[in-house]
């Protein structure tokens, strides 16, 4: 890894595959044997991989409080005098209901950072009541007063629509970022 910035970009987030643990070594080995031990160490080492590749997966998990993702986000170089470290990316599922009918419709985030936040990815989708249509979030359409924005503030998240589409009752947005 001479050169590398970053030891991610070179060996990406994987665990060995090809690790064979014979059984029967665990039985016919001396506990106090330096064999022993080296196989102590060796399965050590492999549970220690699988955490550390385990804790920087991202996670597809979408509950309806904060969460931290998994995702790494590059380190910041502001960090007084400190080593820099890579920034962990939370998450905050909000169901919001129903979209708005030609309007603005705001329903608090429960996001809780005192110093603030920076977000990396906004999403979502709404479901008409049939179930029968479903669109993404922030919407855009050629038409324009077809265009659905969103906004996220401090405490709130905003949905503005030009037309009625009080239909789509079920919107679930996601808001992820970095704590300040």
């Amino acid at each position: 890894m001479a050169g590398s910035t970053n030891f991610l970009s070179d060996i990406g987030s994987f665990i060995a595959t090809t690790n064979i643990w014979d059984v029967s070594e665990l039985y016919s080995t001396d506990i106090n044997s330096d064999r022993f031990k080296e196989l102590l160490v060796r399965l050590y080492q492999n549970v220690n991989n699988m955490a550390l590749n385990l804790n920087i997966k991202e996670t597809g998990y979408y509950p309806l409080y904060e969460f931290m993702t998994g995702q790494l986000y590059f380190p910041n170089n502001s960090q007084n005098g400190q080593t820099p470290t890579y920034r962990q990316t939370y998450r905050m599922v909000v169901n919001f209901g129903a979209l708005p009918n030609a309007g603005a419709k705001s329903v608090v985030h429960n996001i809780q950072v005192d110093q603030g936040f920076t977000a990396t990815h906004i999403y979502g989708a709404a479901t008409n009541t049939a179930a029968t249509k479903m669109i993404p979030l922030p919407y855009s359409s050629p038409t324009l007063d077809l265009n659905i924005q969103v906004d996220v503030g401090t405490t709130i998240i905003t949905i503005t629509t030009g037309i009625d589409y009080s239909d789509f009752i079920n919107t679930y947005m996601v808001i992820e970022y970095l704590k300040q």
